[in-house]
């Protein structure tokens, strides 16, 4: 009997410490937007190599990543497994992303197709929202992801969060362009090339 009760009680608090999974856009939003600033407590060293991963919730070494693996964390703090839903899409519809024709891939690869960002803009525009690329600080809300051109093609991705510069009233960005994970008013440093909202396959 005793045996039993030391059970349900362990069960009982594993449930308590489980996730639960957001029940609106808004809870969604504000749950991402703060695991994203959580991102940026973490040191991580940079490294965009191609890492052969477990599937699904596979990740890179958790001290190294580049500015998709913030993203995909952030998303994957929330419930949402970004390796799975890209994965899955691209094996339906292979030829709308561009590793066929960028990377000359053969057939999806779960370890590396999420963690490019011209896919990622791919799905989001499929499985989320595509939203106006504009210079109107306005425009871009806490939760909207945006890509970027650094220059000389080489592309970028950054999530807006619920934080302000006082100086400039544009809200902050979390991304990692080379440091680690940082919060930081970068929103229109480089060519926009994407902006988009997606709240997971749920909502």
């Amino acid at each position: 009997m005793a045996g039993w009760l030391t059970l349900a009680v362990l069960c009982a608090l594993c449930a308590a410490q489980t996730p639960t999974t957001p029940t609106s856009r808004e809870e969604f939003t504000r749950r991402l937007v703060a695991a994203a600033i959580e991102r940026t407590h973490h040191t991580i060293r940079y490294e965009s190599a191609y890492v052969g991963i477990p599937y699904p919730s596979g990740d890179v070494p958790a001290d190294t990543g580049a500015c998709t693996d913030e993203i995909i964390r952030s998303y994957r703090a929330v419930g949402v497994d970004l390796q799975k839903e890209v994965h899955e899409d691209m094996v339906q519809n292979f030829d709308v992303y561009p590793s066929k024709t960028k990377w000359h891939a053969p057939r999806p690869d779960p370890s590396i197709d999420h963690r490019r960002v011209p896919n990622l803009m791919v799905f989001f525009e499929r499985k989320g929202e595509s939203l106006p690329v504009t210079r109107r600080a306005e425009d871009y809300a806490p939760g909207d992801l945006v890509t970027w051109d650094l220059g000389g093609n080489v592309p970028h991705i950054g999530i807006v969060v619920g934080q302000k510069t006082p100086w400039s009233g544009r809200y902050l960005v979390v991304h990692n362009v080379g440091e680690g994970p940082k919060m930081e008013d970068v929103l229109f440093n480089w060519k926009i090339t994407g902006h988009y909202r997606y709240f997971g396959p749920g909502l």
